[in-house]
């Protein structure tokens, strides 16, 4: 079995079933063993007559280290910021735009799985996944200045002008105070009625959330005042330029706000794709 499928996440409830199916046989690290049969099935939508499903053209391609198993991504200040998965390997990094160079970079303790990253306030907040813990930082040193806790998994993360934004791996998204992480608010993500579920990386962008589906190559574009899908952006046409692996997905969403530029990758990906979407974020 490959590494890979050996780090595969189960953060449907059909995966946690299936984990605690195998730890009942004593096998090792079963929250990281994936199997064709346990990828789960989107629950939205097929008919999407009524949200518009928008393409993107490739504006321009950087590299990406074909070793960061992307978990969350931003922009900020000229560079990207990466946070990194796989208990043992997570880290969070600091990186060149034009080169894929990592400029800076601190690992996690090896009982972490890194998720979903924000900077906001001037400190860096990032998420793990089972540990119901994140992490702050400063931005500039990348010492770590403190800890918070949430009681559920910890999957996307981004903020507005108040809060940190978090996603789960539900169809629902927690606005959390940043002094002392209370959450102040929930919204649900539905589409045509349906709830949305494995909301992943996000990126909050001109006013909506943008949020990567896991195992999809779409990004849904969300109303944070109602919690409904608007439009979806298909990727279909990124996702094909990236040979990738069953776990190797779409995640990764970053925009500069300076420019209006909006970048994606994804985990394990070579590549980092500019992209423009039609007829753009309002």
């Amino acid at each position: 079995m490959t590494p890979h499928r050996l780090v595969a996440r189960f953060h449907s409830v059909s995966w946690r079933l299936a984990a605690l199916a195998l730890a009942a046989c004593a096998c090792a690290n079963t929250q990281h063993i994936a199997t064709d049969r346990l990828i789960p099935t989107l629950q939205i939508s097929q008919k999407t007559g009524h949200i518009p499903v928008l393409s993107v053209k490739l504006v321009h391609t950087y590299p990406h280290d074909p070793h960061a198993f992307t978990q969350g991504l931003e922009y900020y200040g000229g560079y990207l910021y990466e946070s990194t998965g796989i208990a043992g390997q997570s880290t969070l990094r600091k990186v060149a735009l034009d080169t894929g160079q990592v400029i800076q970079k601190v690992s996690l303790p090896s009982e972490y799985f890194g998720e979903g990253l924000t900077i906001f306030r001037g400190k860096i907040y990032q998420l793990t996944w089972l540990s119901k813990k994140g992490f702050v930082y400063d931005l500039r040193t990348f010492r770590r200045i403190g800890e918070f806790p949430y009681d559920n998994e910890g999957w996307g993360l981004t903020h507005d002008d108040k809060s940190l934004i978090m996603s789960d791996g539900t169809n629902k998204i927690r606005y959390i105070d940043p002094v002392s992480f209370a959450v102040t608010r929930t919204i649900e993500l539905y589409a045509e009625g349906q709830g949305v579920v494995n909301l992943n990386e996000l990126e909050y962008v001109k006013g909506e959330i943008l949020a990567n589906i896991w195992h999809s190559t779409r990004i849904a574009r969300v109303d944070p005042r109602s919690g409904q899908v608007v439009a979806w952006i298909d990727l279909s046409s990124i996702v094909a330029k990236e040979p990738h692996r069953q776990e190797e997905v779409l995640n990764g969403i970053a925009y500069d706000k300076s420019a209006a530029r909006l970048f994606v990758t994804g985990k394990n990906w070579s590549k980092l794709y500019e992209i423009r979407v039609a007829g753009n974020l309002r």
